[in-house]
């Protein structure tokens, strides 16, 4: 019997009414977590739920707003700032639910969007991980189903064929950007922003690493779960706006990828932990490689007569910086830097 099948049976849909163990984490959120809370209670889901907030040590009002205004929610607030994945792994213990429902504080549900998460994972039971539909504020879709990272894939984004070749399937798959997103779709991994996931996958493969202090995670838990033999599905009736970014611009010291949504260093750092853990060295220097060797060209060639661009020699320096700095502090992606980063 396969796999499956043998799921197909010990996790058949239930009538009766689900619990879903929500969890939000935050960090200096103060702009953006009373409306994600709120969304979450107006979002009408015939779903039960419970509601744990993992605050990681924010200097603004995040802890109060959600102590004062929302006392429906489980708050445990952290003295130091343990990163994404560790603070996600410390509501595991508080967990009652059978799904378990990640959300971004810059998240906002729509009005169903709990209910066909639930829905969907009741009728497919090899589906262990889940993702949404992510929005912008005009209605814009934000990437939100992706395939796994790789040398290649990384050419075509730096290189601007990507972009460039929209309409052909092949340069715009690492984002499925040929799709229209109106159906659900099988994929290699779904952000973080709005994440489904069932508690017998937590049991069975752990949660997430906590090597990666922020970012990767959910690549690196999305790949376990297809190794062992869990399918990760995109559904377009979740729907989520989100806004993208806000924690991590808080970190008002550090230098940012170019579209302002990552921390450089961090997103550097785990990359190299990510290939070396998950594909080992040859991976490692083709991801890490491709990227040093694009940026150590365009610092060059913007520093030339006549080419001559400050702000975009300037960037690729930058880069080039952070990245031969990532492979030291990791040495070669074998070690992982003490937590924060």
């Amino acid at each position: 019997m396969t796999t499956r099948s043998l799921r197909a049976i010990t996790e058949a849909p239930n009538p009766t009414r689900q619990l879903v163990s929500i969890i939000v984490v935050t960090y200096n959120s103060e702009d953006e977590i009373r409306d994600c809370l709120q969304s979450i209670i107006r979002a009408k889901a015939e779903t039960d739920w419970e509601l744990i907030v993992v605050d990681n040590a924010s200097r603004d009002r995040s802890v109060a707003i959600v102590r004062d205004e929302f006392p429906q929610a489980k708050l445990i607030s952290n003295t130091a700032n343990v990163g994404f994945a560790a603070a996600n792994n410390q509501a595991l213990p508080y967990l009652q639910g059978d799904l378990v429902l990640l959300v971004n504080p810059d998240s906002r549900l729509c009005e169903g969007a709990i209910d066909a998460a639930v829905t969907h994972m009741k009728k497919y039971p090899e589906c262990g991980i889940l993702g949404g539909l992510l929005l912008d504020e005009e209605g814009g879709v934000h990437p939100s189903a992706r395939r796994f990272p790789n040398a290649l894939r990384k050419i075509l984004m730096l290189s601007g064929l990507r972009e460039h070749w929209k309409s052909k399937k092949w340069f715009r798959d690492s984002e499925f950007g040929w799709s229209d997103f109106q159906r659900p779709l099988n994929v290699d991994w779904v952000p973080g922003a709005f994440t489904m996931l069932r508690r017998s996958l937590i049991r069975e493969l752990g949660f997430f690493d906590e090597r990666f202090y922020l970012y990767y995670e959910e690549t690196d838990l999305c790949l376990r779960a297809k190794r062992h033999g869990w399918e990760i599905h995109f559904i377009p009736d979740s729907r989520v706006v989100h806004e993208g970014g806000a924690s991590s611009r808080k970190h008002d010291t550090e230098d940012f990828d170019r579209a302002g949504s990552q921390v450089m260093r961090f997103r550097v750092l785990a990359e190299c932990l990510y290939h070396r853990k998950n594909h080992g060295w040859l991976a490692l220097w083709s991801n890490i490689g491709v990227e040093w060797a694009w940026h150590r060209m365009r610092a060059w060639v913007s520093a030339l007569p006549g080419r001559r661009s400050e702000g975009k020699r300037r960037y690729s320096e930058t880069i080039v910086r952070q990245l031969e700095s990532a492979l030291r502090e990791t040495k070669f992606g074998t070690f992982c830097p003490p937590r924060p980063w």
